[in-house]
Order: C-alpha cells, then sequence, then structure tokens
C-alpha cells in the first residue's frame, strides 16, 4: 500500500510537521527525553520534526496507523488525509489532495 496524494509534497510535509508538534512527548519518537528535545536549538529541532514528518509519511504508506509521543497517526485512503491524533479533542487532517 503506498499513500496517494496529488497535493505538493513540501505543502503536505509542512501541515504535518505542524500537526505532530502539537502531540505530547512527540519527540519520544527520536528516542529523546524533554531536556534532550529543550537542549536542541530552533533549527535542528525543525530538521528532527521535518524527519519525522518524511519517515511517518513512509510508515503510513505500509501501516495504516501508528503511535507517536502520546498520540497518533492514521493514514484516511477512502478521504485522502491524514489524521493526526493529538489528544481527545484535537485531532488535525492534512488533506492529500490539491
Amino acid at each position: 500500500m503506498a499513500i496517494t496524494y496529488n497535493r505538493a509534497y513540501d505543502h503536505i510535509l509542512d501541515d504535518l510537521s505542524r500537526a505532530l508538534t502539537t502531540i505530547p512527548q512527540f519527540y519520544e519518537a527520536f528516542e529523546m527525553e524533554a531536556a534532550d528535545w529543550e537542549d536542541l536549538s530552533k533549527d535542528e529541532k525543525d530538521v528532527c520534526i521535518r524527519t519525522l514528518s518524511d519517515d511517518l509519511f513512509y510508515v503510513l504508506g505500509t501501516e495504516t496507523s501508528t503511535d507517536v509521543g502520546l498520540g497518533s497517526a492514521e493514514y484516511d485512503s477512502s478521504h485522502a488525509v491524514i489524521k493526526v491524533t493529538a489528544g481527545p479533542q484535537l485531532i488535525h487532517v492534512i488533506s492529500l489532495r490539491e
């Protein structure tokens, strides 16, 4: 299974990156503690988040969902979206279509 999209990949990653940062303890995907994450510069954090977004896009092409920190991400192929659950009342829906 692969993710089907026609929207610009960079725009998808931009939205996915913003959504991932709202997940509590998302940095655990890097096997980091909170203190380690806070010690990174803004540029280092940006690179890590972008890399996580890219990796997550790949994972969701083989698995329908995955845990991220205390949240999760799910590929909904029938609606061409990625749903990022950051908490019970915060779900980001990232469109894969123009």
